[in-house]
């Protein structure tokens, strides 16, 4: 899997730090930078990109109104000093959050979630929902040939991500297609609560809460304002 690669920031040594870090990976084919908005708008929507790491302070345009500006926008990774906009990035679909300074082994966990996204996401995997698959416990993942059984207690959240949702297991993660209220749908409500609008998280699994976000297994879920209420029922109060 060969990535071409954007990279979007007004501060030149930003730029050069995340230039330097692709550079080590032999995956990258191609790396474009820009200082700009406008130029990177005007290449983007005339040009293939498999991943955009976005820088959102600018000046002009931020990143959050580029990102929402693209017809097409490609994997977006955000970049910035500002943890605060994490929550509005997960709202707009990107995949990762970079908080400045970025360290190499951080940005390559990244680079590493983009890398297992796509080739989940090539395996074509889908829910089989009907009467017949739906178990008390468990649901079917059909990918290709294979027929897989998903067990509700294995996993941990879910992840909207465009028309694609990521399900995060005890053991791994499967890339299906199907939007985040689809899941919502299917996912035993008595066991899941959608706390933001790209995420869905297992009651049981939650370790902690901290301020506006959950922890799971180290990972940090954002919670949205408009779930907030619902969370404290289901999960401080349990």
């Amino acid at each position: 899997m060969r990535l071409k690669c954007v990279v979007l920031d007004d501060e030149s040594l930003a730029r050069d730090v995340l230039i330097g870090y692709l550079d080590r990976l032999d995956f990258v084919s191609s790396v474009r930078q820009f200082g700009n908005a406008a130029e990177a708008i005007t290449y983007l929507e005339n040009h293939e990109a498999d991943v955009l790491f976005l820088d959102i302070e600018m000046p002009g345009m931020n990143g959050i109104d580029f990102l929402k500006a693209l017809s097409h926008p490609p994997i977006t990774v955000f970049t910035t000093a500002y943890r605060n906009y994490a929550f509005e990035g997960f709202e707009l679909g990107v995949i990762d959050f970079l908080l400045k300074p970025i360290a190499y082994p951080r940005f390559v966990q990244a680079v590493d979630k983009i890398r297992d996204f796509l080739a989940l996401k090539d395996q074509n995997a889908n829910l089989e929902n009907g009467p017949t698959e739906m178990l008390p416990e468990s649901i079917v993942v059909k990918s290709g040939v294979q027929r897989i059984k998903l067990n509700f207690d294995d996993v941990t959240h879910i992840q909207g991500l465009k028309d694609y949702a990521i399900i995060y297991t005890t053991t791994g993660k499967i890339v299906i297609k199907g939007s985040i209220k689809a899941m919502q749908d299917i996912f035993p409500k008595n066991q899941f609560i959608r706390v933001h609008k790209s995420f869905i998280v297992a009651v049981s699994k939650v370790n902690r809460i901290e301020r506006n976000r959950l922890l799971i297994s180290g990972n940090q879920i954002p919670i949205g304002r408009n779930f907030k209420e619902e969370v404290a029922q289901m999960i401080v109060g349990r």
